[in-house]
């Protein structure tokens, strides 16, 4: 479906790109930009994280963009934060190196919304190399503090109701293709450099709907992303007890976007009982209208390395013993 928007091409677009120096990923990402994309006017501005392999250097110093050196230990928010700095374009697009282009007028469809006065941010639609589904749009207090939509569904799949194909508003969208106006992003505070590896895009968001703002999923910009393959998985204790502490209230409530008739346990499916308990993909576990907080402290830690091998229902089992051996 092509955009709408007219005249949009008289728009600078700055996309911004952190790099730890794949260059395969790197180049193909750019390629795909280049030779995919029917938007033409953009910048691109490289950030370069310090890489010192001469491959990368020979490729950063051999392209026609903007390379940016950010040679301090990896913060996605501070890198990004820093790069905004030196963007033209009135709307940016925060884009992971591990991404590449699919559908042509991405830019353009992402762009029809992000003009727009009330609209924060602008997500697109993600796939993995296999075709399944990375990312159409972010749940929160669903299947975990948070969790994408669909993620893992096959590509043509429509999703619970045809929402995968469906332009809408939810809670937040990922900041592997998240396109928001410049002077906005500055307005709201940037990402919050306390998180520098996890949550900071969803923070980004859930800020932007404190202000009034709607964050916007578009199925029809449409891109590869390869998600962890230029950056292994990190996961700081500190940050995630920062981000729930922020937003404790709206994990708890659940995401005010999602049919309350499905399991908060396990996304889009049928609640087979009456679910009480919010388990996060990480550590908390909290039943917050039995007083369970005061019985068994503010949350439990649970290791995601359990959940990510056994599942969810491993790490509920886990928990159950928990409670039987406290009596």
């Amino acid at each position: 479906m092509a955009s709408q928007t007219t005249d949009s091409d008289k728009l600078l677009i700055s996309i911004i790109i952190p790099t730890k120096g794949n260059v395969k990923l790197l180049k193909s990402c750019i390629e795909s930009i280049e030779n995919i994309s029917s938007y033409k006017n953009y910048e691109i501005l490289v950030i370069d994280n310090g890489d010192k392999k001469e491959e990368a250097k020979k490729y950063l110093n051999g392209i026609k963009y903007k390379v940016l050196t950010y040679d301090k230990p990896f913060n996605f928010s501070r890198i990004n934060n820093f790069a905004v700095t030196s963007a033209r374009g009135e709307h940016i697009i925060f884009l992971n190196d591990d991404t590449s282009v699919i559908s042509q007028d991405w830019m353009e469809c992402m762009l029809e919304y992000s003009t727009k006065p009330n609209v924060g941010a602008v997500g697109a639609l993600l796939f993995y190399p296999n075709d399944t589904i990375q990312h159409a749009g972010v749940l929160i207090g669903i299947g975990g503090i948070t969790s994408h939509a669909f993620e893992g569904l096959p590509r043509n799949d429509q999703g619970y109701k045809g929402l995968v194909q469906i332009v809408r508003e939810c809670s937040a969208v990922t900041g592997a293709c998240l396109m928001i106006k410049k002077s906005l992003f500055e307005q709201v505070g940037k990402f919050d450099e306390n998180l520098a590896y996890s949550f900071n895009d969803v923070d980004l968001c859930l800020r932007l709907r404190e202000n009034g703002y709607s964050i916007i999923y578009t199925p029809y910009a449409q891109l590869y992303h390869h998600g962890t393959a230029s950056r292994p998985y990190t996961e700081d204790n500190n940050e995630v007890r920062y981000f729930v502490k922020r937003w404790r209230d709206m994990i708890l409530k659940g995401d005010p976007y999602y049919d309350t008739t499905l399991s908060r346990i396990r996304p889009f499916e049928p609640k087979t009982r009456d679910e009480k308990l919010v388990l996060t993909d990480i550590r908390l576990i909290e039943e917050s209208e039995q007083g369970f907080c005061k019985r068994l402290g503010k949350y439990i830690e649970v290791s995601n390395k359990v959940r990510k091998r056994y599942g969810i229902g491993r790490v509920i089992i886990e928990f159950l013993r928990f409670l039987k051996k406290r009596g």
